[in-house]
């Protein structure tokens, strides 16, 4: 069984070497030490966010800090082929859904999207609000799941500055139940994949609108099913992020 994570100071992470001792404090070291009430001679994983990783023993456990020894250091580096998730934003809990098991399977950043069809309306402060919630999910989601990189929240952006953003992309696809291509034919099809930013847009409750599906499509999206199947909007993103890391050869 794998260690459970922490995050830990990145200049702290980054400069630690086997042998030497590290500190947890503040709310890391609450975590560990009165949640999850790990004890001295535990041996637990301390991150950085970044990809470095220190395989640690607990020597000293209280609620203000926790006192480890680094055993073992090592980097995970950034994958070939970065996932990006496009979520719209949708009602109820369904687009965090999405953020969270989205990070559980390793896409590498999200974008929430003020879509022409959604209900919920990120404005002003509530922009600012909905992406601290977004950021604190995917921290959350990425020490349940041991990663070692933590996963970019983007500035939430509507359709136009979405189609803008894409111009960056060398391969965004648009999850549409219309589509006559599966995922896995565009990925058969597409050359140079591998060095590639894959965006995966999924669209709100109600759908993409057709303005928005020609607005991307010009800007090189390209429209792709999952299945028969119609998936939530809660589904259908992280669905199609682990057929991308099946298909990337990430798994």
């Amino acid at each position: 069984m794998t260690n459970q994570a922490f995050f830990g100071d990145p200049a702290a992470v980054q400069g630690a070497v086997a042998g030497s001792s590290l500190t947890l404090r503040g709310p890391e070291a609450h975590h560990a030490a009165t949640v999850k009430r790990i004890a001295t001679g535990e041996s637990i994983d301390v991150v950085d966010g970044s990809g470095h990783r220190l395989s640690c023993t607990v020597v000293d456990s209280a609620a203000d800090a926790v006192v480890l020894r680094v055993d073992a250091v090592s980097f995970d580096p950034p994958p070939e082929t970065r996932l990006v998730l496009v979520q719209a934003l949708a009602k109820g809990d369904r687009g965090e859904l999405a953020v969270e098991a989205a990070t559980e399977l390793g896409v590498d950043a999200v974008l929430p999207w003020q879509a022409d069809r959604s209900i919920v309306r990120w404005r002003a402060e509530k922009a600012a609000k909905g992406r601290l919630k977004w950021e604190s999910l995917v921290r959350a989601a990425s020490k349940q799941s041991r990663r070692t990189r933590l996963p970019e929240v983007l500035d939430v952006l509507d359709s136009r500055g979405v189609a803008r953003w894409l111009a960056g992309v060398q391969c965004p696809v648009l999850l549409h139940e219309d589509a006559e291509l599966s995922l896995a034919q565009y990925w058969a099809r597409t050359p140079a994949m591998g060095a590639a930013t894959v965006a995966v847009i999924v669209g709100p409750e109600g759908g993409i609108s057709p303005q928005e599906v020609e607005l991307f499509v010009n800007q090189g999206a390209v429209a792709v099913q999952l299945g028969s199947n119609v998936l939530r909007a809660s589904t259908a993103g992280p669905a199609a992020i682990a057929v991308l890391n099946q298909l990337s050869g990430r798994w």
